[in-house]
């Protein structure tokens, strides 16, 4: 009984000292519910990716999800989202962190608060090998040409800024820029290291289009809802633990992120 006792007080001094001052609202919900609710997009390969093959789940994020809600002595679930869901699943409390490699801009940043980064990743091209009007980079842009990109990614804006003169086609679901370059109605897709990487390892048609010079690098985090700092400062030394005892890069390493990792 005696044991009983002590190990709540224990746990909420530690859930206290992990943010600036008393736990907040999500901190003190997973505290007493013993439950870790994270958001996932289980389309991003080496991320948070659920084969549809199995139905498992694997990816980095899988692993730190994993490792959070044994520090935390807690249960974990996941709860399917994806960018354009993102803000809303956050802000309707149907997760308490998201943790599938989420790009920080500028327009998310008004809506959610994001950990330290830990990942960072350019935007890439995926065409087809036969594809023959775009060779390099600079044929992209390019009269005729359409270029494909996933709706509420962060690609989205950026390609919308930088395209002159090709056409480009937003992707929503059920359509996938797989689907749509396949069938040619599509001569690109963009989009970053994991999933270009998805495309080159499961594929013996796609081709890698990559910038000549770093073209848009941006680091990506885990996201939270605001108005509960201890949380998210719950989060970041979580982030800096794994970064400082090696679990982050080794989870890197497994699902072939190294190139992309933030060490410190």
């Amino acid at each position: 009984m005696l044991f009983s006792l002590r190990r709540p007080l224990m746990v909420s001094l530690l859930w206290m000292c992990a943010g600036s001052g008393l736990a907040g609202e999500v901190a003190e919900r997973v505290e007493s519910s013993h439950t870790l609710r994270v958001c996932i997009w289980p389309a991003y390969y080496a991320v948070s990716y659920r084969s549809p093959r199995t139905q498992d789940l694997s990816g980095i994020d899988i692993d730190m999800s994993a490792a959070l809600a044994k520090e935390l002595g807690t249960k974990l679930v996941y709860a399917d989202s994806s960018f354009p869901r993102l803000v809303e699943d956050l802000k309707q409390d149907r997760c308490d962190v998201s943790m599938f490699a989420i790009g920080i801009t500028a327009e998310r940043q008004k809506h959610l608060r994001f950990s330290t980064p830990y990942l960072q990743s350019d935007i890439y091209g995926i065409t087809t090998r036969s594809n023959r009007s775009i060779k390099t980079w600079a044929d992209i842009d390019k009269p005729g040409i359409k270029v494909a990109v996933q709706a509420g990614t962060f690609i989205e804006p950026v390609m919308s800024a930088w395209l002159k003169h090709a056409e480009m086609v937003v992707i929503k679901p059920t359509s996938t820029r797989e689907q749509e370059l396949e069938s040619g109605r599509v001569d690109i897709f963009m989009t970053d290291y994991p999933y270009s990487h998805r495309m080159l390892e499961t594929t013996d048609w796609a081709r890698l289009v990559a910038p000549p010079t770093p073209f848009h690098v941006l680091p990506y985090a885990y996201a939270v809802k605001p108005g509960d700092e201890a949380w998210l400062q719950r989060i970041n030394s979580f982030v800096a633990r794994t970064k400082k005892d090696g679990r982050l890069a080794q989870f890197a390493q497994r699902h072939g992120l190294s190139d992309i990792l933030i060490r410190d």
